[in-house]
């Protein structure tokens, strides 16, 4: 088999994020998140499922920072708590949140790992919800403020910092879609109150971390996946570019200095979604603050789409179709997901031809599957090991094109809290009971083992 080497200071890691593991929901001082609220409310997780002890991480991170230095991480994306250092999201400081993090810090270094930290994966203090979470401006400062914090505490070991994880996620899936918490469906003007407040706060954290963190590193991760129309109709590609302008270019544009897309403001008057008036929450000085330079762009990359205008009867498509792959378990991931792993190479393409970003990580790449332990307690998951066989070459083949790709983060590093699926998808390297709290390593988990020793992947 060919074996495709990486450069020789390229990262291997692994991501998790704070409420999917941590647990201790409520201890030494911890405020309610809105994930807290949102999971506690009936009917909005499957199986009822909550994140109050998830992998109890908060208890037993050091048999897990342990296994990842036995397993060769190089790398560890985490996030931190907001409602852990701030309960109330402002005002005073839970000294028991931040001792939690400057210990795990300093055992992820002690144990050769560098931490890149993700200060906001959704986890926003319900207090400030109560007050209008991220729609309203006044949580702008407050996110500033608990960035100051936090980068004072740690800036002086970490150098790698995100500010936010998936804005369109959580806007979208928040105010639009109520999939997520706030859990809201239908409010598009709050929607996109949300992406504008946290892109300000973004770019008004940036120089604060700079200022805190000696050489700091800063970049935010965005999601996005490989979207193709179904077809050459018009309705097609015009579908496609309508979802993408929604979730990618309406957060991209504006990062990069070029305001919020025409097209997609269009869409959302037209569509009835927001009246045709200027957008009520942008003020003087906004969209320069956002378009902050940064030092890298993480992508979150899962899957290709297949995009059929669902307005448009079939037969009044264009005869040549892209279909999606056959829904066997090879192609397409328990989550529901096409495993298209030159969806990566082409998504690394695409913000590098189109953005010119200094560095890029993936942030986040993985695969659902949930194989438990066999008689001998061994985890097989040939399909996890394909999934990311797969996606590290293609990885492989955007560096050789000369995308600036500097490290890979698998997601994740263990079986955790699925979000709005709960404990039924199982995505991680390392197997959890979570009845019990046992990890077991999986198959994945060694094979990524020799990729890290080796710096090399070897194709199928």
């Amino acid at each position: 088999m060919p074996t495709h080497y990486f450069p020789k200071n390229f990262l291997w890691g692994a991501a998790t994020a704070s409420y999917q593991i941590e647990g201790a929901w409520n201890e030494d001082g911890k405020g309610e998140s809105v994930w807290d609220r949102f999971t506690h409310t009936p009917g909005k997780i499957d199986n009822g499922d909550t994140g109050d002890v998830a992998c109890d991480h908060y208890h037993r991170w050091p048999e897990d920072i342990q296994m990842m230095k036995d397993f060769g991480l190089q790398a560890y994306r985490l996030s931190i708590a907001w409602p852990r250092i701030l309960p109330t999201g402002r005002g005073t400081v839970n000294p028991k949140g931040l001792d939690f993090y400057d210990r795990l810090i300093d055992a992820v270094l002690e144990a050769g790992i560098q931490p890149f930290i993700t200060l906001f994966h959704w986890d926003l203090p319900q207090a400030l919800q109560d007050q209008g979470g991220w729609t309203v401006r006044d949580t702008v400062p407050a996110f500033v403020d608990y960035a100051d914090i936090v980068t004072r505490r740690l800036g002086d070991r970490v150098q790698h910092w995100i500010t936010h994880n998936e804005m369109s996620v959580v806007n979208l899936l928040g105010y639009a879609l109520g999939e997520h918490a706030p859990g809201f469906k239908g409010q598009y003007m709050n929607a996109l109150a949300t992406g504008h407040h946290l892109l300000l706060s973004h770019g008004l954290a940036v120089p604060v971390i700079r200022q805190n963190v000696p050489n700091a590193q800063v970049g935010l991760a965005i999601n996005m996946n490989y979207q193709v129309p179904a077809s050459n109709s018009a309705a097609d590609r015009d579908f496609r570019r309508r979802i993408d302008g929604m979730w990618v270019r309406w957060f991209l544009e504006p990062l990069h200095g070029r305001q919020y897309p025409a097209d997609v403001l269009h869409d959302f008057i037209s569509d009835g979604y927001i009246p045709d008036a200027p957008l009520p929450f942008i003020q003087s000085g906004d969209m320069e603050t956002i378009s902050v330079p940064v030092d890298f762009l993480g992508l979150n990359y899962y899957f290709r789409q297949v995009m059929r205008n669902p307005s448009v009867p079939e037969t009044e498509n264009d005869p040549i179709e892209i279909h999606s792959l056959p829904k066997t378990r090879e192609n397409v991931t328990e989550m529901g997901w096409e495993v298209y792993a030159d969806g990566l190479l082409n998504a690394l393409a695409r913000l590098y031809i189109e953005y010119q970003p200094k560095a890029l990580y993936v942030t986040e790449n993985g695969a659902s599957y949930s194989d438990g332990p066999d008689a001998q307690g061994r985890i097989h998951d040939p399909e996890r090991i394909r999934y990311l066989r797969t996606h590290f070459t293609a990885a492989h083949r955007a560096i050789q094109m000369g995308v600036p790709l500097r490290g890979f983060f698998v997601w994740s590093w263990m079986d955790n809290f699925e979000w709005a699926r709960g404990y039924a998808q199982r995505f991680g390297l390392v197997w959890v009971d979570f009845k019990t709290q046992q990890r077991l390593p999986k198959d994945s988990a060694y094979w990524y083992q020799k990729v890290i020793a080796a710096n090399a992947v070897e194709t199928e």
